[in-house]
């Protein structure tokens, strides 16, 4: 028995959603669990097929990018999921995946348009893309760097890690994050689908127009506003 076997398990289960939403081939991406009482992650081993994982090869890291408990290394990402989880205090769940959409959108450096009704159930504003990271950063500690190029981009912006949970990284991929790693892989698929929409809406209209406010503020609010009325709770 771990201390960590909650974690385990839950980052084990968040991973396998993965391959099974279409957001990852072979060993593309990865998802850590928070314990904040304990200080720790748990997250995907580096390189290792979704198939062979268990609860028992997750990695437990602290917010300092150290192993604490594992045989295996943890993801190459370790170090930008440590940095967002010890700056981002409300966060318990990270993604990070190169599925084909959002990494096109972040390939191409740019925000992803608020065309829809979609996109506006989750966020009032356009998804962001973070600068790519200068020379100096990239020959520096490059993922430790790479959870400062996030939140340098939110801080930019004037945008909450609490309120805006997914980003793309210029040049990079996504990055997505929540309460729970459950949360934070529903963020990673929602934002692989609205990126997927605003490609094909270029396509169809190049001058589609950004969704008016009006629409945008009606379906964020009746999903997470004080008088919210979406689903059963």
């Amino acid at each position: 028995m771990s201390n960590y076997d909650h974690i385990k398990q839950s980052a084990y289960e968040a991973n396998m959603q993965l391959p099974k939403l279409g957001l990852v081939i072979f060993t593309f991406g990865n998802v850590s669990a928070a314990d904040r009482a304990a200080g720790v992650f748990a997250i995907k081993p580096s390189g290792v097929p979704y198939e062979e994982l268990s609860p028992e090869k997750m990695v437990i890291v602290d917010f300092d990018g150290k192993t604490v408990e594992g045989k295996l290394r943890p993801s190459s990402d370790t170090k930008t999921h440590a940095v967002l989880y010890k700056h981002w205090e409300k966060i318990g769940g990270i993604v990070h995946t190169h599925s084909t959409y959002a990494t096109a959108w972040a390939q191409s450096q740019r925000d992803i348009p608020i065309f829809g009704t979609t996109h506006a159930d989750h966020n009032t504003v356009d998804i962001p893309c973070a600068p790519p990271m200068s020379d100096e950063m990239i020959k520096g500690d490059y993922e430790y760097e790479t959870g400062f190029q996030i939140m340098n981009c939110l801080k930019d912006r004037k945008l909450s890690y609490e309120e805006i949970e997914m980003i793309l990284v210029g040049n990079h991929a996504p990055f997505t994050w929540g309460k729970t790693p459950e949360k934070a892989v529903y963020n990673s698929a929602v934002l692989e689908a609205v990126a997927q929409m605003a490609l094909l809406t270029e396509q169809i209209n190049p001058k589609a127009p950004r969704l008016k406010d009006a629409l945008i503020k009606k379906h964020f609010e009746r999903k997470h506003g004080p008088d919210s009325y979406y689903g059963q709770n």
